[in-house]
């Protein structure tokens, strides 16, 4: 596929957002982007991860042009698991965990899973609690400061100390809407979802893992994961790279990402 494709825009049951590029009739990969980001994060790979193939990418839950919808993992899974083909999923944070609740929740949808700087969530009710308290907190600072000031204080924190972050990638983020990202976090956020920790073995298509070395939480988390899926799973540490690894080193990405969906 290159940048001349067709593509459209489109809602999926429960009023998703979703542009698909290429052929309409069926879907090759599936793209879930990650908090305060939206679909067109995306935009830089459309032609780099496989020319000619289709692509869809959503927006998530009180992203965007989703901003009035609302919806836990589970539910957002199912949404995104209507589209109907069987195709590879590739999602970053946020979107790694909708991702592997996709593939846990419908097998049959997922080919080959990318999840990128993804985590099944905390381990312990007590680590969820306090997560969904300190997201609550984020949520009403959010709705206080207004997204501006939010989008700039979140990409300040140290996860992102590698990310250079375009004018245009911020103005996609400011894309976004105060009660949506509220709505987000307090139904998406990682302590409202269940720990898939314990089900990880369940997985049994292909999966890749892919981490910044200068990642340290999600690195262990990356390993851990591997080790829980077997031999089915391949992590990957990509140097010079943190927390948002396949937009700061995107050509390395690119390449480990390509390989492993050929």
């Amino acid at each position: 596929m290159n940048s001349s494709s067709k593509r459209s825009w489109s809602r999926v049951p429960g009023s998703l957002f979703a542009e698909q590029s290429g052929d309409r009739s069926t879907v090759s990969q599936v793209l879930l982007h990650g908090f305060t980001q939206t679909s067109r994060s995306w935009d830089r790979f459309i032609d780099l991860l496989q020319p000619e193939q289709s692509i869809i990418r959503f927006d998530a839950p009180g992203h965007a042009n989703s901003t009035s919808v609302s919806a836990d993992l589970p539910t957002t899974a199912a949404m995104v698991a209507e589209q109907g083909a069987k195709a590879d999923y590739i999602g970053y944070s946020m979107g790694a965990r909708l991702a592997l609740h996709i593939a846990l929740l419908h097998p049959d949808s997922v080919r080959r899973l990318v999840l990128i700087s993804g985590s099944p969530g905390l381990r312990s009710p007590s680590e969820r609690s306090a997560r969904v308290q300190s997201d609550e907190k984020l949520a009403m600072e959010i709705l206080e400061i207004g997204v501006d000031k939010f989008v700039d204080k979140w990409l300040s924190a140290p996860m992102f100390a590698g990310l250079i972050s375009t004018s245009a990638d911020i103005q996609d983020r400011l894309r976004n809407t105060a009660e949506g990202l509220a709505s987000s976090l307090r139904t998406s956020g990682t302590g409202q979802q269940n720990s898939l920790w314990d089900r990880l073995q369940e997985i049994k298509m292909p999966v890749l893992l892919v981490v910044g070395r200068n990642d340290e939480k999600f690195r262990q988390i990356g390993t851990e994961m591997k080790n829980a899926m077997g031999a089915n799973a391949e992590l990957v540490e990509i140097d010079n790279a943190g927390h948002s690894v396949h937009l700061e080193q995107p050509h390395r990405f690119q390449s480990v990402a390509s390989e492993f969906l050929s």
